[in-house]
């Protein structure tokens, strides 16, 4: 049955291929944004998406601010559903990880009480997979969906942190409200073909093994997902009874960052890729200058498996495989023009 679902963050990487998905499936969107100017940019993108050209009519747009209030009254009227995707995804550290905590905590709970103000009781929410990988974890751990992050984990960076505790906001406030229907989709890295080349940060990692920005990496890993089936898993679970109530783990599988490197060197071994890898008591020295290595540091060498299991049974997802993401990901960045 057709639906009205109201998408916040429009403009995201993950969200475009979501509105695209959903205008697929026969649904109309409405896509919050926070400067009307970037409507262009959305409609051009999602229209590149579409099996039919004439599904772009039930694209519509809304200007919200997520952490304040005002405008969200108009931008619930007459919606079915709400897809949260809208949340802070650094290049580098902030000095303050409140930068990037409160306006994803904040930005959660308004929506929610925004929703269930408006009497719209179903929600799916983006999470991450970093909300549930940061803890202490023996080699050949299996990470699945009920794992959770441990706050003051060594491995925490702000992001991890935030998204963490935006989703924890977001099940604490439906336990104080029954009625709302909450879903969780947990992603990680999220790779694959991006709808249209203003993909922000989220494909940084293959641009800078392919431009020799490391010359040796270090041995870690990270689950990886194609950006189709994140997007899948977020239409289905707006359908799908069974989803109510839980979270699912996006990603095919836990890949290290020199497996990582071994699937690049398939189809671009030209580039200038990593050639070595870092040895650890290098990654502890360079920990000392930069944060975001600190937080590597703790997982050098651990290699882990995913269990996707109940995303597979319950969303029906067919995961592509990781090296398929990994390669159409290094296609997008390789593309020689990027538009600002």
């Amino acid at each position: 049955m057709s639906k009205s679902i109201l998408l916040t963050c429009v403009t995201g990487f993950i969200a475009k291929k979501i509105a695209a998905d959903l205008l697929n499936a026969g649904h109309s969107v409405r896509g919050s944004l926070r400067s009307m100017k970037r409507t262009q940019e959305v409609n051009a993108a999602v229209a590149s998406q579409l099996k039919n050209p004439a599904s772009l009519s039930r694209l519509s747009f809304t200007e919200l601010d997520l952490t304040k209030g005002a405008g969200w009254r108009d931008a619930m009227a007459g919606v079915d559903a709400v897809i949260h995707t809208a949340s802070p995804f650094p290049g580098a550290a902030p000095k303050d990880e409140n930068e990037l905590i409160r306006p994803a905590v904040d930005g959660t709970l308004q929506a929610l009480r925004a929703a269930q103000t408006a009497g719209v009781k179903r929600v799916v929410l983006t999470s991450s997979m970093v909300a549930i990988m940061h803890k202490d974890l023996n080699a050949g751990a299996t990470l699945g969906a009920d794992d959770w992050s441990t706050i003051d984990h060594p491995t925490m960076g702000a992001y991890a942190k935030a998204k963490t505790l935006a989703e924890q906001a977001a099940w604490s406030f439906v336990a104080e409200h029954p009625e709302m229907q909450l879903t969780t989709i947990n992603p990680g890295l999220v790779l694959g073909t991006p709808t249209d080349a203003n993909y922000g940060t989220s494909l940084d990692l293959i641009s800078q093994f392919l431009t020799g920005k490391y010359p040796m990496i270090p041995n870690f890993g990270l689950p990886i997902v194609d950006l189709a089936d994140v997007s899948t898993a977020h239409v289905r679970a707006l359908d799908i009874n069974a989803s109510i109530g839980k979270r699912f783990v996006l990603a095919d599988s836990y890949m290290m960052a020199p497996a990582m490197v071994d699937v690049l060197k398939t189809k671009h071994a030209d580039k200038k890729l990593p050639k070595r890898i870092a040895p650890k008591f290098m990654v502890r020295l360079l920990s000392l200058f930069d944060a975001q290595i600190k937080t590597i540091l703790p997982i050098i060498d651990l290699e882990l498996n995913i269990d996707n299991s109940q995303t597979r049974d319950i969303l029906d997802i067919d995961f592509t495989p990781s090296h398929d993401a990994i390669i159409a990901a290094a296609e997008a960045v390789s593309k020689p023009v990027k538009p600002l």
